[in-house]
């Protein structure tokens, strides 16, 4: 456990650099938007196209993963909007909390943590993970929020679902990697430089943007923040465990990676997204603040766990 934390704790440090700076507005709001941008469309979108297309897509799709994934997630996600529910809340806000609850930091935080701790074998996996987050569930809660206030499923929703998700660069670059992947095409080494040096500014950056974007998170709703946090840090990761272990039994090494993925804290793009549509965004932003410091704990006794089952 003591060595698991040594070795995520690098991963936390930059993450608080990256508060204190947008703390003490040395990089202020705009520095934070901007950084954000760059590592989304650009770095990240290199380290998964680069990931994407030298892996064959044989290694990378496993559908008994995705089944254990998508069962845990979507179980988590049920209890989330139960409890909503029983408090009497409307859809559009039961859908932001299950969506607290389910979806974690997996392409800014765990693709480059888990990484490295698990070490390249790890990066199918984790897209895989990321596929299901950014398809199924991206689409989920939008779905969700338009018919909970038209009382209908749109048209219109599912035309703005396609765009999302062909407009989405992580979604776009994973496609794009593994059709380069299938055709067997090799990567010339001018492109493997340029992608291996613009993919390598998406781990500092990403952890740097997480730490930046949190200084300027509420901390309002501290009750519910932390009732979407044990979901999100314990809940989740034991319902994933269940799945792939049992329910749709994978390989022990895959097996630990969906878990470690599903132990990652609330993803900030919950937030932009409860902040698009005006729907609970101080409790979105809560349960990301909340969530990301306690997981500076939950997160290597996760990783201690299932390396050392």
């Amino acid at each position: 456990m003591v060595e698991i934390f040594l070795r995520t704790l690098p991963f936390f440090v930059i993450i608080g650099l990256g508060f204190w700076a947008g703390r003490t507005r040395f990089f202020t709001p705009e520095a934070t938007a901007y950084l954000t941008k760059f590592v989304f469309f650009f770095a990240l979108s290199a380290m998964l196209f680069r990931f994407a297309a030298t892996l064959p897509f044989a290694e990378i799709f496993n559908g008994q993963l995705v089944m254990g994934y998508l069962w845990g997630t979507a179980g988590v996600y049920g209890i989330a909007s139960l409890v909503a529910f029983l408090r009497k809340l409307d859809v559009p806000t039961a859908a932001v909390e299950a969506q607290c609850a389910a979806i974690g930091n997996v392409g800014f935080l765990g693709l480059p943590m888990l990484a490295m701790l698990f070490g390249e074998a790890a990066i199918g996996p984790v897209m895989l993970v990321l596929s299901v987050d950014l398809i199924v569930f991206s689409s989920l809660i939008v779905i969700l929020i338009n018919g909970g206030r038209d009382g209908r499923l749109s048209l219109g929703t599912l035309r703005l679902i396609g765009m999302g998700l062909l407009k989405n660069p992580m979604i776009v670059s994973i496609s794009a990697g593994l059709i380069w992947s299938s055709l067997r095409l090799p990567i010339p080494a001018p492109l493997n430089d340029f992608l291996t040096i613009l993919g390598g500014a998406a781990t500092p950056g990403a952890l740097f943007a997480i730490g930046a974007s949190l200084a300027g998170r509420s901390a309002e709703r501290v009750q519910i923040a932390a009732w979407l946090s044990l979901c999100k840090l314990v809940i989740h990761p034991i319902l994933v465990a269940l799945a792939v272990l049992w329910v749709f039994p994978v390989d022990a090494f895959s097996a630990s990676v969906a878990i470690a993925a599903a132990a990652l804290p609330v993803a900030g793009n919950v937030y932009m997204l409860a902040a698009h549509y005006g729907v609970a965004p101080q409790r979105a932003s809560a349960a990301i603040l909340l969530s990301t410091a306690v997981s500076i704990l939950t997160v290597p006794a996760f990783i201690a766990w299932v390396t050392s089952a």
